[in-house]
């Protein structure tokens, strides 16, 4: 197919944009859905962006709420761009200013621990869906304390708010780049899986898409009293009110360096005077992230297992799972130093019964300490998780898909967090693939993976058997792939004391 040699053009409600094609596709980037939330707009609800003259050029991305990477080397590239005008979508589509296309749509939210994380990475590039058929928008939100720490007079959970005007944009827009605005599927990792577990749970957003993919999904469920406590400390560390007009006073990096500092304080020495190096994962297993999305009685009534557990969302259909090992590359740099500490002595201090932490030390000895603690931490934040909720939808009877990725890195070891984001968007070439997923990553694999979501957005099935409570079945994506009964059934030592745990960061 030739491309194009005028440059795509489509109407929006807030006036007209300028695209790029490539390949048979077309690219509209950093198109703004809201207005900057600088000044008085920092710290409230998101205003949609006013109407521009002329046509409007959407051939680079937009600012990111992000200002920096989470780390100086991260596992997908996400970077980060200066700017105030931060919240953005960018739309990929075969079908630009083609009314009738009436394509299904896919809405992307990134991850990143409701702190970090960009939309403007290579990897979350449409281009696969797109040559499947499938118009995809990822899109930007505020992070940190910006997005969900709790202000007097400001309304909780902004970050919630700019998801629900980004999909409202999407169902006002969609159409005039080809989708079909009562097709929309959401989709993330990680924090992103959270954010769209969410969105399942929020009243107000159940028009606006009939779809979600949950795929490591981190969630946070914050109590509004915990909520509140951690915004009156940082606002009494910074010196200022707990007020709009107060906090508006604190440079953003002020705000960032606090927002860091309540997150992760430093660890208190233990008997030998040394920090403990493990109290922060035994901080972040038990009690969770501290900024992310807040049951605040209203926009988020009640937490996301109570909520599906009541049938809310069941009219919805939900793929749902995560990778097999998530985190146990956490303590993979002291392997060696605690290679001489039962990994009993450790599992302890996470709070299980003795009966649980011997036989779970015992079924996974041969991974040594570290091993041992790091596949906890994957079982405790997301196995479990994604077990416990698949089986509140199933006693509903609502249309559930449950799945796990096992396929090791040959880099990093194992199916650690991330590993299945080029697989999804079936870009194995693409920028540090090679870091994650080795020279020659499987392309049987990424037709798998990705294939089963493309079929999912489209119809509604991903492919595989539905999760039922009796077999209890699950998509093994592997070399080959293989559909199992019971398939999380190694997690069923820890559910008793695992339903609504958050987890940390998308890197």
């Amino acid at each position: 197919m030739s491309t194009p040699t005028t440059p795509p053009e489509v109407d929006t409600t807030a006036g007209r944009v300028r695209g790029t094609w490539r390949d048979g596709s077309a690219a509209f980037l950093g198109i703004p859905f809201a207005e900057p939330p600088v000044g008085d707009l920092r710290f409230a609800a998101p205003v949609p962006h006013r109407s521009w003259p002329g046509v409007r050029d959407a051939v680079e991305y937009g600012a990111t709420p992000q200002r920096a990477a989470l780390s100086e080397v991260t596992l997908i590239p996400e970077p980060s761009i200066a700017g105030d005008s931060t919240l953005n979508v960018n739309v990929f589509t075969p079908a630009p200013a083609d009314t009738g296309a009436a394509l299904p749509v896919l809405v992307y939210i990134h991850g990143g621990g409701f702190v970090a994380g960009s939309p403007a990475s290579p990897w979350y590039d449409g281009a696969a869906f797109n040559r499947d058929g499938v118009v995809t928008v990822s899109v930007s939100y505020r992070l940190g304390f910006d997005g969900f720490g709790w202000i007097e007079d400001a309304p909780q959970n902004r970050g919630i708010l700019d998801w629900i005007l980004a999909l409202e944009w999407v169902r006002d827009n969609i159409r005039s780049f080809g989708g079909d605005p009562s097709r929309v599927t959401i989709a993330g990792q990680s924090a992103g899986g959270g954010a769209v577990l969410s969105l399942l749970a929020v009243p107000s957003a159940a028009s606006l898409f009939h779809g979600v993919i949950s795929i490591s999904g981190a969630t946070s469920d914050l109590p509004l009293a915990e909520a509140e406590t951690l915004g009156r400390r940082l606002a009494a560390e910074g010196g200022v009110e707990p007020t709009r007009a107060g906090l508006g006073t604190l440079d953003e990096s002020v705000v960032l360096e606090l927002q860091a500092r309540i997150a992760s304080p430093v660890p208190e020495p233990d008997a030998t005077g040394d920090a403990d190096p493990l109290a922060p994962l035994v901080a972040l297993a038990s009690g969770g992230l501290s900024w992310g999305p807040v049951v605040d009685g209203e926009l988020l009534p009640e937490p996301i297992a109570a909520a599906l557990a009541r049938g809310v969302g069941a009219d919805k259909a939900l793929v749902l799972g995560a990778t097999d090992n998530e985190f146990n590359m956490a303590l993979a740099p002291q392997a060696e130093a605690l290679a001489a500490v039962p990994a009993a002595a450790i599992l302890s201090r996470f709070g299980l019964a003795d009966d649980t932490v011997a036989a779970y030390a015992e079924e996974h000895a041969a991974s040594g300490t570290a091993g041992v603690i790091g596949q906890y931490l994957t079982d405790r934040m997301f196995r479990t998780t994604a077990l416990a909720l698949a089986r509140e939808r199933a006693a509903t009877g609502a249309p559930t898909w449950l799945y796990r990725f096992a396929w090791a890195s040959p880099t990093i070891g194992g199916a650690c967090h991330c590993l299945d984001m080029p697989f999804f968007f079936d870009c194995l070439g693409s920028e540090r693939v090679d870091y994650i997923a080795g020279p020659n990553p499987p392309q049987a694999l990424a037709d798998d993976v990705h294939g089963a979501a493309v079929a999912f957005i489209t119809t509604g099935d991903p492919g595989w058997t539905p999760f039922d409570t009796t077999d209890e079945p699950g998509r093994v994506f592997d070399v080959p792939s293989r559909t199992e009964a019971r398939a999380y059934a190694d997690v069923e030592l820890l559910m008793p004391a695992a339903t609504g745990v958050g987890v940390a960061a998308n890197a």
